[in-house]
């Protein structure tokens, strides 16, 4: 009998240190940064809206894609685009903290799309704005403490950007919240001054994410190179200027916070995929794709980028259609018309021939 219990207090001590051990290890684990949550497109939505939600933001449903009393803009590209009016005085805001998840669309880059992880037409934009109420220091704090302390980020991978002349910035990032002066790189206006045509615009302040040398490990891939490896994550403009679309410059009435955060993007990293067309919102319409061809995706490379171009352009017409945006020869009808001729194109590269749409 004693030994029968010898032996059962023997197995609940190795039961015990297996159990301990298996703890240690897996805390050992996630210090290395290796056990981040893998958290999904509309996980990721909430959480974001609820952290400002939180910090006395009103959140407000995405505008339209057709701007409003905007003449300037064709489509909607960016989350501040339709709140232009609060910027600069014009109109007065519900509330002078704003939070967004705002629907985009751009074609400047439609070249690259499919080609890089990082360039899609259509993209949700999660924005934190302020109008005449906190400015640099506290958009920074927000954005540094949601990205580690809420998503769960690891530190020593992120680096932040500034304007090569905004000491201001620079003493936040450096003084307050700790980073070291060699992470925090200085670019010049082409890197690190937003602004999208006439209205708002401001110096700003860009946050990296290292994603390791698995996503490249080229002389492109540096901070501020157009390799994948180090993706820009957030975009906090300090927007206090108004451009008047000849390049000339005054101040706001007040100073403005104007952020950025593509959606996907963030998808991108949480999940550790190797591009926005790889997140879990876009594998169904990969699926499709692969049904509809009879081909695989992530098999041929140069397959790989007609599957993106499809899934990219289909969205992004969806969506306009969705706003009452119809196929033209002029203006963002046209826009519309060329992404679903593109997307067709590289459906015929696929082998797509003809589709029925069931009614």
């Amino acid at each position: 009998m004693e030994r029968v219990l010898q032996a059962f207090l023997l197995y609940e001590y190795l039961t015990d240190f297996a159990v301990l051990s298996k703890g240690i290890s897996k805390f050992l684990y996630c210090i290395k940064g290796d056990c981040m949550k893998k958290y999904g497109v509309n996980e990721l939505r909430k959480m974001f809206l609820a952290y400002f939600q939180e910090k006395e933001h009103l959140v407000m449903k995405s505008f339209s894609l057709v701007p409003h009393n905007d003449n300037s803009l064709l489509l909607i590209n960016s989350g501040m685009a339709p709140l232009k009016p609060y910027f600069t005085g014009q109109e007065i805001p519900p509330k002078r903290r704003v939070a967004t998840c705002q629907k985009c669309i751009r074609t400047g880059d439609i070249e690259n799309i499919g080609k890089t992880a990082r360039h899609g037409t259509f993209f949700e934009m999660l924005g934190n704005f302020s109008f005449g109420d906190y400015f640099k220091s506290e958009a920074l704090h927000f954005a540094w403490e949601f990205l580690t302390e809420r998503v769960g980020l690891e530190k020593d991978r992120l680096y932040p950007s500034i304007y090569l002349e905004d000491e201001e910035a620079f003493k936040v990032w450096n003084e307050e919240i700790g980073i070291p002066a060699d992470r925090i790189y200085r670019f010049g206006k082409k890197d690190n001054f937003w602004e999208h045509g006439v209205g708002p615009c401001g110096p700003c302040s860009e946050i990296y994410y290292d994603r390791g040398e698995k996503y490249g490990t080229g002389p492109e891939d540096v901070m501020g190179g157009e390799g994948d490896r180090f993706l820009e994550v957030w975009n906090v403009v300090f927007s206090q200027f108004n451009n008047d679309g000849k390049g000339n410059y005054t101040d706001l009435i007040q100073k403005n916070i104007d952020t950025g955060m593509g959606l996907e993007r963030l998808a991108v990293v949480c999940q550790d995929v190797p591009s926005l067309f790889d997140v879990d919102t876009n594998q169904a319409m990969m699926t499709e794709i692969e049904s509809l061809s009879g081909k695989k995706y992530l098999e041929d490379k140069t397959a790989d980028v007609s599957f993106r171009i499809i899934a990219d352009h289909v969205k992004s017409c969806t969506f306009m259609a969705s706003d009452g945006i119809m196929p033209s020869n002029e203006g963002r009808g046209y826009v519309f018309r060329r992404l679903l001729r593109r997307a067709a194109r590289h459906g015929r590269i696929l082998g797509i021939q003809t589709l029925s749409v069931p009614t």
